[in-house]
């Protein structure tokens, strides 16, 4: 019986904790991606939004920067005694608690220029070179992913009011009946593996080009069985790496390490993800 039938997609349930988060240090990430949602949102399809080029030749919007020094001052209020990583204002060294936040103030920044709503900030706090607690807040798409080590993953659609529910991987254990989801084919090609691409996109019944967040999340909520960064970086992947495996799923870089400072980004429901790193960890 394969993957299509509905009776199967979500039978690898993982325990479902309670939707409320019981860490202070999760509560504290969910008050930041509300921080960030008023001003990305606020900003969002503004005829006047000021952007620039970075050195490495990739965009960067006055909101991207806004809602970096934002969270930066409130975390500096809240947890002076952490670290702070951000994509845009750099790193500080990590202090002897091992407590780094990680902060992509907007995760798909190519696309909010765009006006396209696929985007989101990502917070993570890593605990001695651990992921252990992830948010991903897409507000122009109306959802947010959250998890916490030990208290599974939730998502909330519809707006703040509506209840969260719990996420659960995929039961879909055949590569042939897998959905696999990926970014641009020009990220694969420019780092030499579009070949690796191509031949897992052979083995799978369904391909489809949701990128970013986007795609470990579909991962996390069984709508997806494979999701993968070429090349990534840790502000990229930290948080996703939380709610993917929180959900009960496996979360690599493309040489099989568990971690989101690696060399790029592999998400599946745990049970694909020996024969895809086969493919694409050539």
């Amino acid at each position: 019986m394969r993957a299509h039938d509905g009776r199967l997609r979500r039978i690898r349930a993982v325990p479902a904790p309670s939707p409320e988060p019981q860490s202070a240090d999760l509560r504290l990430a969910l008050r930041l991606a509300d921080l960030a949602d008023e001003i990305t949102m606020d900003r969002f399809r503004a005829i006047d939004l000021a952007v620039e080029t970075k050195p490495d030749m990739t965009p960067v919007s006055e909101a991207d920067t806004q809602v970096e020094r934002t969270l930066r001052a409130h975390l500096d209020a809240t947890r002076p005694a952490d670290a702070i990583l951000g994509e845009e204002y750099g790193a500080d060294e990590v202090p002897e608690n091992g407590r780094r936040w990680i902060i992509d103030p907007i995760d798909g920044t190519k696309g909010y220029v765009r006006g396209i709503p696929v985007w989101a900030t990502l917070i993570a706090l890593e605990a001695h070179g651990e992921p252990v607690v992830g948010v991903a807040s897409a507000p122009a798409l109306g959802r947010r992913w959250w998890a916490a080590r030990g208290e599974g993953a939730h998502l909330r659609e519809g707006g703040p009011d509506a209840p969260p529910r719990p996420l659960s991987v995929s039961a879909v254990a055949e590569l042939a009946d897998a959905q696999f989801c990926f970014g641009g084919l020009e990220d694969w090609r420019d780092v030499g593996r579009e070949e690796g691409l191509l031949a897992l996109s052979r083995q799978v019944a369904r391909t489809r080009g949701f990128g970013d967040f986007w795609q470990y999340a579909l991962v996390a909520e069984g709508a997806a069985e494979i999701a993968s960064d070429p090349s990534a970086s840790i502000w990229d992947l930290a948080a996703p790496l939380v709610i993917v495996t929180e959900a009960g799923g496996r979360f690599t870089d493309l040489t099989g390490a568990a971690t989101a400072a690696g060399r790029g980004g592999l998400a599946t429901n745990g049970l694909l993800h020996d024969a895809v790193l086969a493919i694409l960890g050539r």
